[in-house]
């Protein structure tokens, strides 16, 4: 199904994307500083699930769909810069009234699917996919959908290991800082600042679009 003269290429530049720092990452960091390591593998996993989607809506060929539609790509853009700024708003607010104990973590339903919401409304990956999975594979090695599918989920199962691993160090490093008010106050801020910088870059391109 996939060439695999051309796999230990595909290989080593999806692992070199991967634990390149990127949003997804950062937002894992943010929210696994803030709530410990369960809420940062949590947040791996709704990375994953979202990613389930944008590798089946590249396979399918949505991707060049949203590429030529620049009116729902701002769109999707514009929503997800206004969710991540929710919730560096109600970060921020919360740092206000740190314990000086770690904090409660939040129902892990709302913690996955906040995770979930954060990178399907960032239409950037499943472009990306679109864009890198063709150079990977070859007309005589079956439907193109099927190729793009199988390299799909390799990269899928990659960034969920390291996405896991980066969500538990940050968040056994966040319950070791969390031991007093001072310190809660700082990663909660942390937090919320990180939130903010990625909305602020999803809601410049939309800027950008719409002025260009």
């Amino acid at each position: 199904m996939l060439d695999l003269a051309l796999l230990p290429a595909y290989l080593a530049a999806a692992a070199i994307i991967t634990v390149a720092p990127g949003p997804d990452a950062a937002y894992i960091v943010a929210v696994a500083l803030q709530r410990g390591p369960r809420a940062g593998l949590l947040s791996a996993m709704g990375m994953a699930l979202g990613m389930v989607v944008h590798v089946t809506a590249a396979a399918l060929g949505l991707a060049v769909l949203l590429r030529s539609t620049p009116a729902a790509l701002n769109l999707v853009e514009l929503i997800g810069g206004l969710y991540l700024g929710w919730l560096a708003v109600s970060t921020i607010r919360s740092a206000r009234e740190a314990p000086t104990t770690a904090p409660e973590t939040p129902p892990e339903r709302e913690v996955l699917r906040r995770a979930v919401l954060t990178n399907l409304l960032n239409p950037k990956i499943v472009l990306f996919f679109a864009a890198f999975l063709p150079r990977f594979t070859s007309p005589e090695h079956g439907p193109l959908w099927l190729q793009l599918l199988a390299l799909g989920l390799i990269f899928l199962v990659m960034g969920l290991a390291w996405d896991s691993t980066i969500g538990l160090f940050a968040g056994r490093l966040g319950q070791g800082l969390v031991r007093g008010r001072r310190a809660a106050v700082t990663v909660n801020l942390a937090a919320g600042i990180t939130f903010g910088a990625l909305a602020a870059l999803l809601l410049e391109d939309v800027v950008s679009n719409a002025v260009g």
